[in-house]
């Protein structure tokens, strides 16, 4: 075992996602020892590297394997799991995902292809001011805490990204493979709060014609 695995281990990190910072605290000496450090233990196997500047233990130096959720999270700071990533993972949709699919503040797309841990896709959406993390939810899992949308959440971050527009109920579970049970205990509160979430009137129309087929229309006297 290399001497920063072990540095890691003894300190308790080995589960944590490591940034340059955190390692620079850690080793004692000069830049080019720590650098010397990290670069050993990624040829071992040891270490890996996520992007530039940002690291984690190999599963087997780990009490839990890295959840994708969380390095999701550590690659782009402020996101959250969504789209059929959170859907595949509350059980709406009967398919496996393995591209880690999530919602960035801002206006740019991000992609990191990691030869280890797959494919991460980071994708802005036009949401109103403050309504960002609306039916976002921190969970934890393997030791590790990462935000996910709530399964509706999700589903209508999936509308509003692909421009879905309302093709009746039986197209969403055909269409879109939507667990209708599950989709049948939606709240009318979840729905409202999601009306005042996106900017376009396509997704509020979705979320009405949503609200009309289960029956939980509200009056606006």
């Amino acid at each position: 075992m290399q001497t920063l695995t072990q540095q890691l281990t003894a300190v308790g990190l080995n589960d944590r996602i490591l940034t340059d910072h955190q390692l620079r605290r850690l080793v004692v000496g000069t830049d080019q020892r720590r650098h010397h450090l990290v670069s050993r233990a990624m040829k071992a196997g040891e270490l890996v590297r996520l992007r530039r500047g940002l690291y984690v233990l190999a599963d087997e130096f780990r009490e839990h394997p890295s959840h994708p959720f969380a390095v999701a999270q550590m690659l782009v700071p402020g996101s959250y799991v969504s789209l059929e990533t959170a859907l595949a993972f509350h059980g709406w949709i009967p398919e496996a995902v393995y591209t880690t699919a999530s919602i960035v503040p801002g206006r740019k797309v991000k992609e990191f292809r990691h030869e280890r841990l797959g494919l991460f896709t980071f994708q802005p959406l036009a949401i109103q001011r403050g309504s960002f993390l609306e039916l976002v939810r921190r969970v934890e899992a393997s030791g590790q805490s990462f935000l996910v949308a709530q399964p509706l959440r999700a589903l209508l971050d999936l509308v509003c990204l692909k421009k879905i527009e309302w093709q009746g109920f039986a197209w969403i579970e055909q269409g879109l493979r939507v667990d209708v049970d599950a989709l049948n205990k939606v709240t009318g509160a979840e729905l409202r709060t999601l009306k005042d979430v996106y900017k376009h009137q396509r997704v509020r129309k979705f979320i009405s014609e949503l609200e009309q087929s289960l029956g939980l229309v509200v009056s606006h006297d």
